[in-house]
């Protein structure tokens, strides 16, 4: 007869529990990219069909995610896409600033 234990921890979580393993893995890469924008604004960690998904905003529709077969995977998708939103608006004004100063030199 197998004997069984019912242990939870004083956080509320299972010892074999994935949220308290993925939250430990969180913690274990943030560790080791203290800077990064996983580290610095702490994404919400979703599992969805063998995929983790790290989403910092209301929704996957309208906020920053990334995704990945592992916490570390989604967290590391998390920070390009998060580094790239950053980027993106400096990058449309250099684009808008080209365009006016092509339409610049066309009148003078």
């Amino acid at each position: 007869m197998r004997k069984t234990t019912n242990i939870i921890l004083k956080n509320g979580f299972h010892p074999a529990d994935p949220t308290l393993t993925a939250l430990e893995e969180m913690q274990l890469y943030c560790a080791a990219h203290p800077g990064s924008p996983s580290a610095v604004r702490r994404p919400q960690l979703l599992m969805r069909r063998q995929l983790w998904i790290a989403l910092l905003g209301p929704s996957v529709e309208e906020g920053i995610i990334g995704i990945g077969p592992t916490v570390a995977a989604a967290l590391r998708a998390f920070d390009v896409q998060y580094l790239a939103g950053l980027h993106q608006p400096a990058e449309a004004i250099g684009a808008r600033r080209a365009v006016r100063n092509s339409k610049l030199l066309k009148f003078s």
